[in-house]
C-alpha cells in the first residue's frame, strides 16, 4: 500500500467512526440546548437560572465519573479479547459508585447550590431539578460505561442509537411537561430520568448484538461468582490506576466550568441566564468536535494493542485535520449567525445584551479548543491518563484561578477570558507531553 493510499484509509476509518459520535454527541448539548430555550422563553428568568445551576452541579457529579467513559474506552481498545470483561468491571463500579453518589450527596444539595451564588428567586427551582437528577446517578454512570465499550470495539452507530433515542425521547417529553403540563424545573429533571433509563434499556439490548450471552455472565458474576475472571484483583487495580487519574482530571475540569457558573451568577440572573445560553452553544461544538477525539481513541488504542507506529501516525495526522477544519467551519457559523442563534434561545431582551457582550470569546473558543479535545483522545486511546491529570492541574490551579483573581475587574469578560487562558493552557501542555513521546517513540 502506498502512502496516499495509506492516508486515504485512514480518513476513511476516521470518517467513519467520527460522524455517528458527531451526530450523537450533538444530541447532548442539543438537548441541554432545548431545555434552554424552552425555558428561557418562560416569562421569568429564574426557571433558566434554576435549571442552569442545577445542570451544571449536576454534570459536576457525575463528569467527575466520567472515566467510565473514557478509561473503557482505552482498555477495551487495548484488548485483544474483545473487551466483555473491562465491560462488566466498568458496570459494577458503575452501579456501586452511582449508588453511593445518592447516598453522599442528598443531604448535602441545599450547601451546593447556596455555593453556586443562587438567588432566592433561582434556589427552589435549582433544588427540585436536583433532587430529581440525582435519582438516574447508577443510570447515567452505567450509561457511561456502556457507551466506552461501544467505542472502544469501535462500534460508533450503537451510541448514535442510544444517544439519539434517549435525547429525542427527552425533547417530546420536555415539551410535553415543560410547555404542556406547566411543571418548569420539575418537568425537566423528570425528562431527563426519564431518558436515561430509556438509554440504559437500549444500550443492554445492543449489547446483545455483541453477545447474546453477556447479560447471562454479568448475572452469573454477581449472584453466584461463576465468572471467576472478575475476581482477579490485577484488572481491577488497572482499571482503578487509569480511573483515578481520569477521575482528577476530570474533577479539575468539571470545577472549572461549575466556578464559571457560580461566578456568572455572582453577576446576577441576567448575566447567568446570558452565559448559560453561550455555554450551551460550546458544549455543542465540544461535543461535535469530540466525535473525532473517540475516534482517535479507539484507533489509536487499536495500533498501540497491535505496536503499529504507522496506524498511530495517520490516525493522529487524520484525525486532527478533520477536527481542525470542522472547528473552523463551527466558528464561522457562529459568527455568521449570531443574531438568529440568540434568538432561538431567548427573547429577553436584557438576556440578549448580556450575551451580546462575550459573544466573540465563544466564536474563537472551537479553533483553541480543538487541540486539547484531539490530544485527548491521543492520550486516552494510547493510555497515558497520568500526563492528561497533570496539565488539568496546571491549567485549573495556576492559569484559570490566577487570571479570574487578577481580571475581577472586568466582569464577565474577567471570566470567559479566564476560561480562554484555561483552554490554551490545556492544549499547550497536552501538545508538549505529545512531542516528548513522538521524540522518544515511546507511544507504541
Amino acid at each position: 500500500m502506498t502512502s496516499t493510499q495509506s492516508c486515504n484509509t485512514a480518513y476513511g476509518r476516521v470518517w467513519r467512526l467520527a460522524w455517528p459520535m458527531i451526530l450523537s454527541n450533538i444530541s447532548l448539548p442539543l438537548l441541554g440546548a432545548v431545555d434552554t430555550a424552552i425555558l428561557g422563553h418562560l416569562s421569568s428568568p429564574e426557571y433558566l437560572s434554576g435549571v442552569a445551576i442545577g445542570a451544571s452541579i449536576m454534570s459536576m457529579l457525575l463528569w467527575a465519573f466520567g472515566f467510565l467513559r473514557m478509561g473503557t474506552t482505552g482498555l477495551v481498545a487495548r484488548s485483544r479479547e474483545g473487551g466483555e470483561l473491562w465491560l462488566l468491571r466498568a458496570l459494577c463500579l458503575a452501579v456501586a459508585l452511582g449508588l453511593g453518589l445518592i447516598l453522599l450527596v442528598w443531604p448535602l444539595l441545599g450547601h451546593i447550590v447556596d455555593w453556586m451564588n443562587a438567588s432566592a428567586e433561582a434556589r427552589p427551582q435549582a433544588l427540585i431539578y436536583l433532587q430529581i437528577r440525582l435519582l438516574s446517578a447508577p443510570l447515567a454512570l452505567a450509561n457511561f460505561a456502556l457507551l466506552g465499550f461501544f467505542i472502544g470495539r469501535q462500534d460508533s452507530r450503537a451510541p448514535l442509537f442510544i444517544l439519539l433515542a434517549a435525547n429525542l425521547l427527552n425533547i417530546a417529553l420536555d415539551f410535553l411537561l415543560i410547555v404542556g403540563l406547566g411543571l418548569g424545573a420539575r418537568g425537566a429533571a423528570l425528562a431527563t430520568l426519564c431518558a436515561d433509563t430509556a438509554a440504559l434499556a437500549m444500550g443492554f439490548a445492543l449489547l446483545r448484538r455483541v453477545d447474546p450471552g453477556l447479560l447471562g455472565r454479568l448475572w452469573g458474576g454477581l449472584w453466584r461468582q461463576s465468572f471467576s475472571p472478575l475476581r482477579e484483583p490485577a484488572p481491577w487495580l488497572e482499571l482503578l490506576r487509569i480511573n483515578s487519574d481520569l477521575f482528577l482530571r476530570t474533577c479539575l475540569l468539571l470545577l472549572t466550568l461549575t466556578f464559571f457558573t457560580a461566578q456568572g451568577a455572582a453577576l446576577g440572573d441576567r448575566v447567568l441566564a446570558a452565559n448559560a445560553i453561550l455555554i450551551q452553544l460550546l458544549m455543542m461544538t465540544s461535543y461535535a468536535l469530540d466525535g473525532f477525539a473517540h475516534a482517535t481513541e479507539a484507533l489509536v488504542g487499536e495500533s498501540v494493542a497491535k505496536k503499529s507506529p504507522h496506524l498511530f501516525s495517520t490516525t493522529v495526522r487524520a484525525a486532527g485535520l478533520c477536527a481542525l477544519v470542522t472547528a473552523a467551519g463551527f466558528s464561522f457559523i457562529l459568527v455568521l449567525g449570531q443574531p438568529l442563534i440568540l434568538s432561538l434561545f431567548t427573547d429577553m431582551p436584557e438576556v440578549l445584551e448580556q450575551a451580546g457582550r462575550v459573544y466573540w470569546w465563544l466564536c474563537a473558543l472551537p479553533l483553541l479548543a480543538v487541540w486539547s479535545y484531539q490530544l485527548d483522545g491521543v492520550f486516552i486511546g494510547a493510555g497515558k491518563s497520568r500526563d492528561m491529570r497533570n496539565t488539568m492541574f496546571v491549567a485549573t490551579v495556576l492559569v484559570f484561578f490566577p487570571a479570574w483573581w487578577l481580571t475581577r475587574s472586568w466582569a464577565n469578560h474577567g471570566i470567559w477570558f479566564s476560561l480562554f487562558l484555561w483552554m490554551t493552557a490545556r492544549s499547550a501542555g497536552l501538545l508538549i507531553y505529545f512531542q516528548r513521546y513522538s521524540a522518544t517513540k515511546s507511544w507504541i
